[in-house]
C-alpha cells in the first residue's frame, strides 16, 4: 500500500479572472474547488495512474468534511485523516490572472494527542509499503515532524519520500529516504548556489546522495528533470512542449508518476519517464492530470 501524509490539507479554491484589478470589482471566468494539499495532489494522481493509495493527516470542521468527501466521491481516494475536535481546515485561494497569486489559510490548531494518532497510523504501516510525506510544516506541530517520523520508521522496510525544503529536507537525510524531490532553486538554496542547467544539478544531487538520498529527482520546470539513481544511473531529459496552464500540484504529479513508475516497472529510467510526463501533464491542465493526459505526453518522450 502507498499511504501519503498532508499535515494540513485544505479546499483550493481555484478561480481565473481576465483583466484583474485591484481595489476594483472582478469577475471570475473560471473556478473549481478541490482537494489539496501536496500529499492530496500525490494521491489523486496516483489513482489517475491506477495505483491504490490512503491519504493521511489532520482535517477539521465542515471544510475537513468537503475536503474527504470531495476526495472519495470526485477522485475515488481512500483517506483515514485524523479529525480535530476544533477549528477548521483551510482553504486556499488560487487567483490566475497574468500571474498566479497563492493566498493560503492557516488551518486548525493540532495537538499532542492528534500527533500520538497520527503516529499510531504510521506504525502500522507494513514492510514493503510506500510512505510519502510532502509540504511544509503547521506552526502547531513540531517543526523537527519529518525527522520524528523518519526516526520512528528508520530500519522498517518501507520505502519514504520526501518532497520538502531548506532543513525540512537536508535533517532527513541521515534516515535515507527512498526518493527525495527538490527543484533546482531549493537545492541550489540548500549549497548556496545558483542552478540553471540539468548538468549543472548532478553534482549537487550526488552531494544529496552521500548525505544519505537513495534516489534524487530534481524538477527544473520548462528545463525538464533530472534523476540521479542509487544503482549510479544519471537520467537527464527536457520538459515536453506544451502551455502552462496552471502550476500547482506539477512537483506532487511528478512524484505520483515517479512512485508508480517505479512500482509497475522496478526500473528508475521508466519511472523518470512517468514521472516528467506526470509533472509536465498537470502543467498543462487547468487541473490535476488526468491518465489519458499523462499516456500521452509519456508518448512523446
Amino acid at each position: 500500500m502507498i499511504y501519503t501524509v498532508t499535515f494540513n490539507p485544505a479546499l483550493d479554491y481555484a478561480i481565473h479572472v481576465d483583466n484583474y484589478k485591484p481595489g476594483e470589482v472582478n469577475r471570475m471566468s473560471y473556478e473549481n474547488i478541490l482537494p489539496g494539499g501536496k500529499g492530496i495532489n500525490v494521491s489523486i494522481v496516483l489513482k489517475a495512474l491506477g495505483m491504490e493509495s490512503t491519504a493521511l493527516g489532520f482535517i477539521a470542521g465542515f471544510t475537513g468534511n468537503e475536503i474527504c468527501r470531495r476526495l472519495t466521491e470526485d477522485f475515488g481516494c481512500a483517506s483515514d485523516f485524523i479529525v480535530l475536535p476544533k477549528g477548521t481546515s483551510r482553504i486556499n485561494v488560487k487567483l490566475k490572472t497574468d500571474t498566479e497569486t497563492d493566498i493560503n489559510g492557516q488551518g486548525p490548531d493540532i495537538g499532542q494527542e492528534a500527533i500520538d494518532a497520527l503516529f499510531a497510523q504510521l506504525d502500522a504501516i507494513q514492510d514493503g509499503d510506500v510512505l510519502i510525506i510532502s509540504g511544509s510544516i503547521p506552526d502547531s506541530l513540531p517543526d523537527d515532524m519529518y525527522e520524528r517520523i523518519m526516526k520512528r520508521l528508520a530500519g522498517r522496510d518501507i520505502r519514504i519520500v520526501v518532497d520538502a525544503t531548506k532543513d525540512l529536507l537536508t535533517n532527513v537525510l541521515q534516515y535515507r529516504p527512498f526518493l527525495i524531490k527538490p527543484n533546482n532553486h531549493e537545492l541550489g538554496e540548500i549549497y548556496g548556489v545558483t542552478l540553471k542547467t540539468r548538468e549543472e544539478v548532478v553534482p549537487y544531487a550526488k552531494k544529496m546522495q552521500e548525505r544519505g538520498a537513495r534516489n534524487v529527482l530534481i524538477s527544473m520546470a520548462g528545463e525538464g528533470a533530472v534523476l540521479v539513481d542509487e544503482e549510479g544511473g544519471v537520467h537527464m531529459h527536457e520538459a515536453p512542449k506544451g502551455k502552462v496552464v496552471n502550476s500547482v500540484g506539477a512537483g506532487d504529479s511528478m512524484v505520483a508518476g515517479f512512485v508508480a513508475g517505479y512500482l509497475q516497472s522496478g526500473d528508475y529510467e521508466q519511472a523518470f519517464r512517468l514521472g516528467i510526463s506526470s509533472g509536465s501533464a498537470s502543467a498543462f491542465s487547468a487541473n490535476l492530470a488526468t491518465h489519458d493526459e499523462i499516456m500521452a505526453l509519456l508518448a512523446t518522450l
